[in-house]
Order: structure tokens, then sequence, then C-alpha cells
């Protein structure tokens, strides 16, 4: 991998991660116009630049995880249906990764959900709203859907948090505060398969691995800050039309027999 293809990998995942689009999807495409070739390591430095998207998170929201334990509480609450269901199911989850048709048939009906999503939620932007430990826990389940490739984990924690009756500005935010242990420990989790596997990191590799995450560190803090004025602004619906359109270039990609994978 060179540095300039570590560098757009990391804009992909910083700008993504938290926008309810899809971050597999984004990947899938970029492989496709880059042809980057889907080694171990590579499979690593696209987890593991996460660890920069989860930086932004707590330098944006740092006085929130200063807050009080039951914050940790329901943050580990809502974190534990993915842990478990992510350990039992590993490998089918694994072997859904690899069905690209999958991924676009979930990024166009997500996006379907999403046209409708500000008529069927109708919420106030209440300062003070706070989930529940229940709502927490429901917010989890939730997350598991976005174990299924193309789903967004941003998008399914959102719809969660919508449906506990929570404003959209404080459900994106729970959705940004619930990615920091899940993708902690899914990047934690990554490392420990790699090592696990005899695989050592070139001085090469550490630099790109240290440049991407500075890279997503950067773009994940905008793209933050964009979901959050576009849905106080507009809704959701531009999200929509979005991953519809993601999902129909995938879709046409992968009917042409285009050469498509995910990392």
């Amino acid at each position: 991998m060179s540095i300039l293809e570590a560098i757009l990998l990391a804009l992909i995942e910083g700008v993504t991660e938290f926008l309810p689009i899809s971050s597999t999807g984004h990947m899938i495409i970029a492989s496709s116009f880059m042809g980057i070739a889907s080694d171990p390591f590579v499979k690593t430095f696209t987890v593991a630049i996460q660890l920069g998207a989860i930086l932004s998170v707590l330098v944006l929201y740092w006085r929130k995880f200063l807050q009080s334990v039951n914050f940790y509480v329901k943050l580990f609450i809502a974190f534990l249906p993915a842990a478990i269901i992510g350990f039992l199911l590993n490998d089918y989850i694994d072997a859904l990764l690899e069905r690209v048709e999958v991924v676009a048939i979930m990024l166009i009906a997500g996006g379907l959900i999403f046209l409708y999503l500000d008529r069927i939620f109708k919420t106030n932007d209440s300062a003070n709203e706070e989930p529940s430990v229940a709502s927490s826990l429901k917010i989890g389940l939730y997350q598991c859907i976005a174990m299924i490739p193309g789903v967004s984990r941003s998008a399914a924690t959102i719809i969660g948090g919508l449906t506990q009756k929570l404003s959209a500005k404080t459900a994106a935010e729970f959705s940004f505060f619930l990615a920091v242990p899940t993708m902690f420990a899914a990047t934690a989790y990554k490392l420990y398969k790699y090592y696990k596997l005899g695989n050592t990191f070139s001085q090469h590799e550490i630099t790109l691995l240290a440049m991407g995450n500075a890279v997503a560190f950067i773009t994940a803090l905008v793209a933050i800050k964009s979901l959050m004025f576009v849905i106080s602004k507009y809704g959701f619906k531009a999200f929509g039309y979005y991953r519809i359109a993601v999902g129909v270039i995938i879709l046409v990609l992968y009917l042409t027999g285009a050469s498509l994978s995910i990392f």
C-alpha cells in the first residue's frame, strides 16, 4: 500500500464512519478504482485507523465522558449485544463480508428508510434528553443489525435511538459515544488476530498506520460536525438519496462483472 492509498482510505474511513452511509460500501468502491490488494496488513489497516475516528469523538465530547458513572453503564449495556453476537457469529459475519451484492442491497434498502425517517419519527431537539438504561439496551440491539454489511453502524444506532423517542441530535450523539467501545473492541480484536498469525508491522507500515489515524481523526471531526448541521437543518432525507446512489453504483459494477472486494 502506498502513502497516497493510505491517505485516501483514511479519508473515506473518517468521513463515512459516523455518517449513516456505510463505510463498507465506500471501501468497496475505493478498492475497485484503486486496485488495492487485500492482504493481511490492508485488512488490519482499514480497522486500526478507526482509533483516529474514536479520538475525534473523545476530543469533541470530552466533557460527556467525564460526566458520571451512569454514562458508562449505559454505554456498556448498549455495547454488550454487539460484543456477544459478534463473538458468537464471527465466522458468519466474515462470510457476509464477501457478499458485495448484500452491501448494495442494504445500502438501497436503508436509503429508502432514510427518505421517510423524518416523517416516521417526529422529535424535538431537547438538549436535556438522555437514553434510559432500557433504551440503551434496545439501541445496542439495533447496532447488531449493522453486522450485515452495508447497513451502517451509525444508521442502525441512530434509528435505534429515534425508536426510543430521542431527538435526532441526541440519537446521533449517542451513536457517536457507542462507537468508542465498539470500534475500540473491533480494532483490538483485529490487531490480536494479526499478531496471533505471526505478523508484525514494518517501519513503513507503522508510518502508514500513524498517518492513517491522523487523517481519519481530522476527517472524522469534520464529518461529526457536518452530520449535526445537516440533520438540524435538513433532516435525514439527503442521506437516503446518497445511500441509494452508492448502492446502485455498487450493484451496477457488480452486475457488469467489475472486480469488487471488501477489505
